[in-house]
């Protein structure tokens, strides 16, 4: 990956070239990097899990603002969000880059969901709800 003018470039080069442009959260939290199991699914081009979709840098940027400002005492990248509701999943920086599960626009207080060990748990989980309750008829 590189950096590029804020935000960092992945190429997954197969047949199809894909690109997810991620946000360099390094330039609002100083220090970060995202995670390499993290990385590599974005280099696979693995982006969307029927219910869960990973934000390109547009969608990141206006989601890190909205959660600085209505979660204050909070430190969160996010990278992913649901489809059919607010939760999101974020990097935690106070929190060494435990995953968060938030369900942004709620209540400050209220907003946590589920906290995960890592980014491969939530990961699991992931894969494991559009096993079971994915939408097989859009095929």
């Amino acid at each position: 990956y590189i950096l590029v003018k804020g935000h960092i470039c992945l190429r997954c080069l197969k047949e199809e070239s894909m690109e997810l442009k991620l946000l360099d959260a390094g330039s609002i939290y100083k220090g970060f990097e995202y995670p390499k199991e993290f990385l590599k699914i974005v280099h696979l081009g693995l982006t969307d899990f029927d219910f869960w979709y990973l934000m390109d840098y547009e969608h990141a940027a206006c989601r890190i603002k909205g959660l600085q400002e209505r979660y204050p005492d909070r430190k969160l990248v996010p990278f992913a969000r649901r489809g059919d509701n607010d939760d999101i999943v974020c990097f935690d920086i106070d929190r060494g880059g435990r995953v968060q599960k938030i369900h942004d626009f709620a209540s400050s207080g209220w907003e946590q969901r589920k906290d995960y060990e890592s980014f491969w748990d939530w990961f699991r989980e992931a894969i494991d709800e559009m096993i079971e309750e994915g939408e097989y008829d859009e095929i």
